[in-house]
Order: structure tokens, then sequence, then C-alpha cells
């Protein structure tokens, strides 16, 4: 199979769909491999390397787009890249169609076959190919919120971990799966004190006793009463709310805000699907924040292209297996032999195969395999 892998365009996204070793294990099943030159610049992989793992580096996005079989990318395709989309290609990436109508349109329209990383399952129904960036986003949640609770910044001049004598913030952390047990892990190990929510009571069971810090965490039951009673005194918010292929529930509203501290700071990490902050809207590297009632707001939806390196690993140590599959066997007999992939197929040649996107739009549901099979 021809595999393209394009230079990421989105702003300030400097990772990679995969990095050189990656690349030479495609290689070495006897696939052809092109990389948009520079596309690993931003993560520090050179064009050099590439081709030392067998690579064809070539210096137009239209031929990594235009040549290949599959592209396999980290961020949704960009309005601008929308012409590269075919009938004829298999597009894996992170698509988030839920919180993009546009872009759920144009893979519609141009009949690629888009397969999500975010929600392709495994055999515990958990999301493989989501957790990396999860984890990386959820730990850089808390970091990102303790720099913009300085004053300089926006914030309300609070120290994460306070010092002796004086309290430490207090971080209200909205979900308790992938990226918000890693964000109270971080919150926790600056010395802040962590209320986390959840709906899953023996998730937050688990987690009350193997983080239990000191009393410092707290975990309460999530629902409108206690949100609302939490964030009344919350330094920070880090919105940390999944549902799979969905739009993110709003948990906090606009109404609530006034109820906050002014100038604390809200990291809705669930941008990328919708936010769960009804004030929340997609923002970007460039320009991460904004106020709302005197709240600070970053909604940047790809955090983890801050720290490319780390993130190009992470994302290719899970998504090389399978990419590696369905380039070896191709498409239909990949998803013939394993259903959670099967529940990555988003849209297939014109058709919505995703329930939970074609619920958030209204619009016509086929399942994979009546389209596929028939």
């Amino acid at each position: 199979m021809i595999i393209g892998i394009p230079k990421e365009i989105k702003d300030n996204e400097y990772r990679v769909a995969l990095p050189p070793g990656g690349v030479r294990e495609l290689v070495r099943h006897g696939h052809r491999v092109l990389v948009e030159s520079d596309a690993g610049a931003g993560s520090a992989f050179s064009d050099d390397e590439y081709v030392t793992a067998g690579a064809t580096v070539v210096y137009s996005a239209e031929r990594a787009w235009g040549e290949a079989e599959m592209v396999v990318k980290v961020k949704e395709p960009q309005p601008q890249e929308y012409d590269y989309l075919r009938g004829d290609l298999l597009l894996f990436t992170y698509l988030h169609l839920a919180a993009d109508e546009q872009q759920t349109h144009a893979l519609l329209n141009s009949g690629v076959t888009g397969l999500a990383y975010e929600t392709v399952e495994d055999a515990r129904g958990h999301l493989p190919l989501l957790q990396p960036m999860s984890e990386v986003a959820g730990r850089m949640a808390t970091q990102i919120a303790a720099h913009y609770m300085e004053k300089p910044e926006g914030g309300r001049g609070i120290l994460m971990g306070g010092i002796p004598g004086v309290k430490p913030a207090h971080v209200v952390i909205l979900g308790a799966g992938t990226v918000g047990t890693h964000a109270a892990m971080i919150a926790l190990g600056m010395g802040a004190r962590v209320t986390l929510l959840d709906v899953n009571m023996d998730r937050l069971r688990y987690l009350d006793e193997v983080m239990g810090s000191k009393g410092r965490l707290t975990t309460l039951a999530s629902n409108e009463t206690n949100i609302a009673d939490a964030i009344t005194t919350a330094d920070a918010v880090i919105g940390a709310v999944l549902v799979t292929g969905a739009r993110a529930p709003r948990l906090v509203t606009r109404q609530m805000l006034p109820t906050m501290p002014k100038s604390s700071v809200i990291v809705d990490v669930a941008v990328d699907q919708g936010g769960c902050v009804e004030t929340t809207h997609p923002t970007t590297h460039s320009d991460p924040t904004y106020f709302v009632e005197g709240v600070l707001h970053y909604g940047v939806a790809n955090m983890p292209g801050a720290v490319p390196r780390t993130s190009s690993f992470g994302l290719a140590n899970a998504t090389l297996r399978y990419i590696s599959r369905v380039a070896d066997v191709g498409l239909h007999e990949a998803l013939r032999g394993d259903l959670g992939l099967m529940k990555g197929l988003n849209v297939y040649k014109g058709s919505l195969t995703h329930p939970a996107v074609a619920e958030t739009f209204k619009l016509p549901y086929s399942t994979p395999e009546s389209i596929i099979w028939g």
C-alpha cells in the first residue's frame, strides 16, 4: 500500500503521524511511505531520518495526499485540505466530527473513507488510540492552569501548591477518565487541593483509594448541584469529560460563571468534542485565551501539539499496529477481523457510519456492515 504522511498545518501543530521508526516498520512490511518534506521537523525528525528509514520524501502536500492510498495524520483535515479528499482515499486520523459539522459534510461530500483514532475501541471497550494524547493533555492541563493562574497571565496570582501558612490552589476537575486522572495526579503532585467529579462511582472509589493524597483529594458525584457548588471556590476548573464520538455534555453553564472567583481559570480539554463548558470555544496556541464573565478560558483544541516529540512517539506507540494491519490486509479485512476498529469507521464513501455523529447533526446513519458488505 502507498501511505502518505503530510505535514500538519493546523495552527502551531508540530506533531507528526509517525516518527521514522514507525515508517521503518511499514517499509519492512513492503509498503511505500511518502513523507512530505519537513513533516517531522516540528518534532525534531529530519527528512534524512525518514529517508534512512526507507521513506520517499516528497516536496508538496499534493503529492503526499494525491499519490497515497491511505493518508495518516494527527489532526483532522483543515478546510484548505478538503480538496485533497477523494472517494478512493482512506484517511486515518483524529476527526472529532461531533464538534465539526463543516468537516463532517466535507468528508461525506468527497466520498473519502474516514477512520477516527478517537472512536477505535479495544476488547475492553477502552479507547487505545485516544489514550496517549489524553494522558498528555491531562498532564498539560494542570501545567497550563498553573501558568494562567499567575497574575501576569490574567489569573488570580495563586501558586498551585501554596506555601507553609498559605493555602494551596483549589482545582476542580470534571471527569475522572484518562484526562481527569492525569490532571488530578499532576495537581496533587504540585500540592493543590483537588475536587474530582464523575458519574462513575466505582471509578471515584478506586481513585480515592490510590490517589487520596493526605486529604487533599475530594471525590464527588457529578451532578448540577455538586458542580455548581464546587466551582464557587475553584481557582481552576479542568474540563475532562468524554462521550465517545459524541458532543461533550455542557456541565458548566454561562449562568454559573459569575459565581466563580474573578480571574479564575477554565481549561476545557473537551473542547475538541465541543467543550463541557457552555462558554468554551476553540482557540489556538497563537491566541489561546479569552475572558467571559471575568473568568479566563483556555480552549486550545490541540494541546499535545505543544509537546510534539513526546506526543508523536506516544501516538505512534498506539496507532502503528492498526495502521500496519490496515495496510497489510486492506481495510475490509482489517475491519472484519476487529470489531473495535470497525467502531473507528466514521464515514464511508458518502455514508455516515458513526451513530453519535449522526445523532448530533440529525443526519442519516448506516451501519458499517450494511454499507461495506450489504
